[in-house]
This record gives C-alpha cells, structure tokens and sequence, in this order.
C-alpha cells in the first residue's frame, strides 16, 4: 500500500491547496521585488556635484570623480561644450584627472548618461577653477615708527613647483627719490601660502609712499609671475 492510499480524500485536497497557496505566496513576493527594482530604476538620474568642482592648481596631479543618482548604473559622462584646463581629462566613469599647466577660470557642460534602454541623460554647467599661482598681500601694512617705515606682506605659491622669488620695497619721497627698506631673494617653496616677509628701514624726512614688487619664476618653464603693492603717503618727521 503506498503512504497517501490511507490518507482520507479531504486530506490529499487540502495538501494540494496548501501547495498551490505557497506557490502564490511566492509568486506574489516575486512580483514585490520586481516592482522593488523597477521602481528602483524609475528613480529620475539626477547628477550631485555642485556648480563650482573643487579647484586645481598648476603643475600638480588633480583628481575629482563626478557623481550622479538615480538611473541604472553605471553611469557615463562626456563634455558636452567649453574645455577643460590644459592636461585634465574627463573619463567615462565620470572621473577628472591629469596634472594642467593653465590657469584660469573654465565653464563647462557635462552631460551624464544612465545604462538604461534607452538611456537616460541630463545635462548640468560647471565651473572648474586653477587657482591663483602666486599672490601677494599686506600682513601688516606699513606704519610709521619715529624715522622707521616698518611692515610685512604674506606671498603664497600655490603650485606644485618652487619659485624663485625676488621682493623688492622702495619708499619714494614727494620729489621721486626712491630708497630701499627691504630686499630679498630666495626660493618660495611649493604649495607654501601665507609665507611671511617683514621689511622696514629709517629714512629722511618727507612724505612717503611704499612699492612693494614681487617676481616669482617658475624655473622649469620659465614662466613668471608678478605682484605689487603701495600705500598712501605717510609722513616722516623725524630724522635728517
């Protein structure tokens, strides 16, 4: 005798039943997930980065990868109009890399792309920036200490090489004679910024008005970067 030949028949019923009740439970909990991915991939591919990307600086490796939501992954980038600093690529996984040898302030479009069939895109402006590679500014601007002009400037090099920097101050009297109270002549290291430099010497009675100069060279490309800086006119009483 088999086993199910002793079963009473509303048994074997309510074992089929039950079969067919699993069988729609799973199929109804497959149907969820499905609905659970699609609506996944309806959400709307919508990119992350703010307008302003994170600035590069000459002669130094740059790397930011761009981020998109949303779609099906992964997702693609291309340039759709301006150009990117000299020596930066954009790749397709969204990634900006290279080492540029331009400054300068650089409007872009980029333009994102889902895997989906077909694909869904969108499409945002950018502004990617080189910094400044040299700049100069007054720490302490010049004041007057009996027959003394005294004050300090703060450079920064904001680059991935040295330069070769020469700082130059000359206080020119009412009639134009011009008399040195600071000179130097040293290397300004990379990536350095905020780098202090005092000046100050006595001088003859006048008024006086003070030229700050700055020639920072870049050594390898020849390259050469300028500042300056001048103050009202200040009296000095004191002194021949």
């Amino acid at each position: 005798m088999r086993s199910a030949d002793w079963l009473p028949p509303y048994s074997l019923e309510l074992a089929r039943c039950y079969a067919m009740d699993v069988k729609s439970l799973f199929a109804w909990i497959l149907n969820l997930l499905l609905f659970a991915v699609g609506a996944v991939a309806q959400t709307p591919l919508t990119i992350s980065d703010k307008e302003n990307l994170p600035s590069a600086s000459l002669w130094e490796p740059y790397r930011h990868t761009l981020e998109a939501s949303g779609g099906v992954q992964p997702h693609h980038w291309r340039l759709m109009s301006g150009s990117l600093p000299r020596g930066l690529e954009l790749h397709d996984d969204g990634e900006i890399r290279g080492n540029t040898d331009e400054s300068g302030k650089f409007e872009i479009t980029l333009l994102a792309r889902d895997s989906n069939s077909p694909p869904e895109q969108v499409k945002n402006k950018f502004v990617l920036s080189v910094e400044t590679p040299f700049t100069a500014e007054w720490d302490h601007k010049t004041r007057v200490n009996g027959e003394r002009i005294d004050g300090s400037v703060k450079v920064s090099n904001r680059t991935g090489r040295d330069f070769d920097l020469t700082f130059v101050v000359l206080a020119l009297n009412e009639i134009g004679r011009a008399t040195a109270i600071g000179y130097q002549h040293f290397p300004l290291k990379k990536d350095s910024r905020d780098f202090n430099i005092p000046f100050g010497d006595s001088v003859s009675r006048g008024m006086y008005s003070v030229n700050v100069d700055l020639v920072a060279e870049e050594p390898v490309s020849g390259r050469i970067f300028r500042a300056r800086l001048v103050t009202e006119k200040q009296q000095i009483t004191q002194g021949p």
